[in-house]
């Protein structure tokens, strides 16, 4: 991995940066897959990344047992639905959230997608 996956945020958001960010080429080789299968993710949702900190990037929390979490697609349909960008999506996913207890990722990782989305989709 790259150091510049870590690297601050270039805007004053509250950022994670101390979590582990995987590039392009990161993701290629965890997911195993070639590049065109690993963009197809981001066309069809099942991931989401940014590129504030330079270069582009996907918290690897979105990442579970060497696959994009399953739950992850339609969580990310509902906060865009809701009018969220993929950066603000990023943001809520990542930052605790009271109603759920966790960071909304940490309960999609417990398998808790139905009170991540019913929180998700109040925030239209």
């Amino acid at each position: 991995m790259t150091d510049d996956t870590a690297a601050p945020p270039v805007d004053d958001r509250e950022w994670a940066d101390d979590r582990e960010w995987l590039t392009l080429p990161d993701l290629v080789e965890v997911l195993g897959e070639p590049l065109g299968r690993v963009r197809r993710l981001f066309d069809e949702k099942h991931l989401i990344g940014s590129r504030r900190t330079g270069t582009f990037a996907v918290p690897a929390v979105f990442l579970q047992d060497g696959r994009p979490i399953a739950a992850l697609r339609g969580t990310v349909f509902v906060l865009h639905d809701a009018g969220f960008s993929d950066d603000e999506a990023i943001d809520w996913l990542l930052a605790d959230e009271e109603s759920i207890g966790q960071a909304p990722i940490a309960a999609l990782r417990q398998g808790r997608k139905s009170e991540v989305r019913r929180v998700a989709q109040t925030l239209a």
